[in-house]
């Protein structure tokens, strides 16, 4: 009798745990989608595989701002938009300017760089690129800011830093327009390339880019001025910039 009521009260305890464990409820997953090519907002650790960088751990804050997990999904820079339109990420940090022509909804700015040419010649104006071949990242507003240069030789869109790095140090490329915190870890490396900022006062203004409408741009922008308000911004900036 005492074993029976014993089993009875057991069942009725696992019952119970199992109703708990049925009624927690699961942590939600946003998806990042960005092109871990471009140090120090994003790139893969080489020790351990890891995405990381300054845009990363900005969407690791907004995300546990939001009360989401965060799922990291890496792809080519001129794939971002479309896997965005299509669904397949949530949202994309990669060092994104605004650009109405992208056709998604971007949050506030968190963040203003300059642009700079990369090269071993030390070219500063994009006058001075006149008949040079020129690489930018394929879909970048760095395309945009090489149209300015008059009478190029030809501009050469790749999809990854690196491969526009070594085609430069080959030289079958002249020069690079990339943005100058990126510029300057690749030079650092490479004590043969120069940067220099050009100073026709356009800065590139980085956001957040969501899907048309979606419902998360309001709490992302409320998280950004969180990271803001908090400091943890200038902690980042330390942590990776400086």
């Amino acid at each position: 009798m005492k074993r029976t009521g014993f089993l009875a009260l057991a069942a009725l305890l696992i019952a119970a745990l199992l109703a708990a464990g049925c009624g927690k409820e699961e942590k939600k997953t946003l998806i990042l989608g960005t092109s871990p090519d471009y140090p120090p907002y994003e790139n893969v650790d080489t020790t351990t595989g890891e995405i990381i960088g300054f845009d990363i751990d900005i969407a690791k804050f907004i995300a546990e701002e939001l009360g989401y997990e965060l799922q990291i999904e890496a792809m080519d820079f001129n794939g971002l938009v479309a896997a965005l339109q299509a669904g397949r990420v949530d949202f994309v940090m990669a060092a994104m300017s605004v650009d109405p022509s992208r056709d998604v909804d971007f949050s506030d700015i968190y963040f203003v760089a300059r642009n700079t040419i990369v090269s071993k010649e030390g070219y500063a104006t994009l006058d001075e690129l006149s008949g040079k071949r020129v690489g930018v990242q394929l879909g970048s507003t760095q395309e945009d800011v090489a149209e300015g240069i008059p009478d190029p030789g030809e501009i050469v869109p790749l999809n990854r830093i690196p491969e526009i790095i070594q085609e430069i140090k080959t030289g079958r490329l002249d020069a690079a327009i990339i943005e100058d915190a990126v510029a300057a870890g690749y030079v650092a490396n490479n004590p043969d390339l120069t940067f220099k900022v050009i100073e026709s006062g356009t800065e590139e203004g980085y956001a957040v880019a969501l899907p048309k409408g979606s419902d998360l741009l309001d709490d992302v922008n409320r998280a950004l001025r969180k990271l803001e308000e908090s400091g943890k911004k200038d902690e980042l900036v330390k942590k990776w910039f400086e």
